[in-house]
């Protein structure tokens, strides 16, 4: 395969400002490169603009919301409007709730707090964690891994079909895989939900950086995603949608913030009067930083322009995919086939390789931040790759040794501040470990491959 030959096609548009573009890393085998970030579907760098726009306000930075001081009243206003401009990014209803969260898992913690009682939860087994476990305290049917997004909607409505006793009902559901990459039939989705009388949340938090995401147009009642993962550092996240639920629920944490009013009763106990707006689950002092860096990358995707932005990351998305394919003991894991749609989130394995040795191998002599294991999405990367549930191999600590076969794959994910060179050096690196082998000798370390510094596989 010569890359050199089949550059990207950049006419496309550029990639967006990011903040460690120019970080160089050193490699194993002597020297620096940059480094290429190709994780952004754990944590995407954050956008250039975002930091600016942090940076400007960080010396203003108050109290919120009871603050008599103008610092306080600058930045509750901040807060306020920075809740409006993500109801507006995400297309909300007018009578929508935008809820701020640390994050994907915490917004749907909070939702899965929120359900009525004898609610009954439908997740397939293909969710991120995040969507598949915080559903404790509810009925959950698990439902299998579909092979088509026809076989989805069939799936989901014969399972609500059949449901016993005929009540409230809810529909977790990704956007985009954090596996595949592959969008999920949402709107059809969400009509089936609808039309057998339950609810859905959709897990937004692969879609929101990568896809225009409209609660109205797809008709879900509820949106969660991340704000890490939307080139927004800081820790938030978003829970937007309908308020009936979270207005009659309990509040996620019992403090300042989320209470009106509380007075001690003659009796020595404490009557609490909770807001119903999004400040019910709110309580505690807010992440200003988080919430304002959402709302900036929120303003800079949609000034970019989604229709560009989605132009160019097809382009890298068919690139990849195309140089994979020219490497044959590389097999790309997919749901819903070659033809699907998808986001730039490709997971992979390299026959006659370790997942995580290749994945070190990429680091230490290419300077490329990959992804290997199992994602927190265990039984869907089980399904992919064919493994008995009992089969050894967890997210993030393999314990197969450099070269054995291991449970877990690689993840390559890219998005609007990936360069070209990124893209064009990883196909590069992927040929030539396969082709040549490693350069370096590595070892198993604290649950992790490393580079073993003593001697080279190979000269260099």
């Amino acid at each position: 395969m010569s890359v050199s030959t089949a550059a990207l096609d950049s006419s496309v548009c550029a990639p967006l400002p990011v903040l460690g573009q120019d970080v160089t890393v050193p490699l194993v085998t002597g020297g620096e490169v940059t480094y290429a970030a190709l994780d952004y579907a754990a944590s995407a760098p954050a956008l250039q603009r975002v930091w600016d726009d942090v940076a400007a306000y960080a010396p203003y930075y108050g109290s919120v919301h009871r603050g008599a001081g103008y610092l306080s009243q600058l930045s509750t206003d901040l807060f306020e409007n920075s809740r409006r401009t993500v109801a507006e990014f995400l297309g909300c209803r007018a009578d929508d709730q935008v809820v701020f969260t640390r994050s994907t898992t915490d917004s749907l913690n909070l939702l899965a707090a929120a359900l009525p009682a004898d609610c009954q939860v439908f997740v397939y087994e293909t969710e991120h964690h995040a969507s598949l476990l915080p559903w404790r305290d509810a009925r959950v049917t698990y439902l299998n891994a579909p092979r088509t997004p026809g076989q989805a909607v069939e799936t989901l409505e014969r399972a609500l079909a059949d449901r016993d006793p005929y009540g409230p009902a809810l529909v977790c559901v990704t956007g985009a895989s954090n596996v595949t990459g592959e969008l999920w039939p949402v709107k059809e989705l969400a009509a089936a939900a609808h039309a057998h009388g339950a609810r859905i949340v959709l897990d937004a938090a692969q879609l929101a950086p990568h896809h225009p995401v409209d609660i109205a147009g797809l008709d879900v009642d509820w949106v969660a995603f991340s704000g890490h993962k939307l080139y927004a550092p800081f820790g938030s996240g978003v829970l937007a949608g309908r308020a009936d639920w979270l207005r009659e629920a309990e509040p996620y944490l019992a403090g300042g913030g989320a209470s009106r009013k509380v007075a001690r009763r003659a009796d020595g106990g404490v009557d609490v009067d909770w807001h119903t707006t999004a400040a019910r689950h709110e309580a505690g002092s807010p992440n200003v930083i988080g919430v304002y860096s959402i709302a900036s990358a929120c303003k800079a995707l949609t000034e970019a322009g989604f229709d560009t932005l989605v132009a160019r990351e097809q382009e890298l998305v068919r690139r990849v995919r195309e140089g994979l394919a020219e490497v044959p003991e590389v097999q790309v894991l997919s749901l819903f086939g070659d033809d699907a749609p998808r986001v730039g989130v490709i997971s992979f394995v390299v026959r006659g390789w370790n997942s995580s040795h290749f994945a070190a191998a990429l680091s230490a002599e290419y300077g490329i931040g990959v992804r290997d294991g199992l994602f927190c999405a265990h039984p869907l990367v089980r399904t992919l790759l064919g493994s008995d549930p009992q089969d050894p191999g967890e997210c993030g600590a393999p314990e197969a040794e450099p070269g054995e076969r291991s449970l877990n794959a690689i993840r390559v994910s890219f998005g609007a501040g990936t360069p070209d060179e990124h893209i064009e050096r990883f196909l590069r690196a992927v040929s030539e470990l396969v082709r040549e082998g490693a350069q370096w000798k590595y070892r198993t370390e604290d649950g992790r491959c490393v580079p073993d510094r003593g001697e080279a596989a190979r000269t260099v």
